[in-house]
């Protein structure tokens, strides 16, 4: 007697797509963490992984480019040496730098609405320069914002100092992100043409 079986999908391939995807743009950001130096003015790390969070967000969306930057905080919580400087666990995620590693996701996912809507991803390549920088400048703002009250809070200083340490320090080196980014989608469509 012959038997039947049935496939059963218990993900679908879009979603595994994604997941790949979003553990693809974690992993990214890990190795962009890895170019870290020391800031002269401040204590907080120069790093490179805010140009994973601005990548995240253009290329994967707001869901996806916010849950890409949750697995990476729970990928470094887990002993992954995914942060600044290739530190890992706990300590990162409550220290001097806790706000601005929390505010990733958030960051992600608005880069992500403001280049891409909250009804579909648009063709990152197809979006005016001026709307992929207004998105960054967003996701930017949000890193501050957080970065600071976590620097302040830990730190047990004013948010004008605070901000100053913590923030103002790094606004050239953002804008040097920025520019990266939409070189890095405005590459991307050179080649594809």
């Amino acid at each position: 007697m012959a038997t039947e079986t049935e496939t059963v999908e218990l993900v679908g391939e879009e979603v595994a797509g994604n997941v790949a995807r979003a553990a693809l743009f974690a992993a990214l950001t890990g190795a962009f963490a890895y170019v870290s130096f020391p800031n002269p003015v401040s204590p907080v790390p120069v790093s490179l992984q805010v140009l994973g969070v601005f990548l995240a967000g253009i290329f994967l969306g707001p869901v996806w480019g916010g849950a890409s930057l949750t697995f990476y905080l729970a990928a470094g919580a887990a002993g992954a040496p995914v942060f600044a400087g290739g530190s890992a666990g706990l300590g990162p995620l409550a220290g001097s730098t806790a706000g601005f590693l929390w505010s990733y996701p958030i960051a992600a996912a608005l880069v992500g609405a403001v280049v891409h809507g909250f009804d579909g991803l648009a063709d990152p390549e197809a979006v005016r320069t001026v709307r992929l920088v207004t998105a960054m400048v967003a996701g930017t703002a949000v890193i501050y914002a957080l970065g600071t009250v976590g620097f302040a809070v830990v730190q047990d200083v004013g948010l004008v100092e605070a901000f100053v340490v913590s923030a103002v320090a790094f606004v050239p080196v953002e804008a040097v992100k920025i520019a990266a980014a939409v070189g890095i989608v405005r590459s991307d469509a050179a080649a594809a043409a």
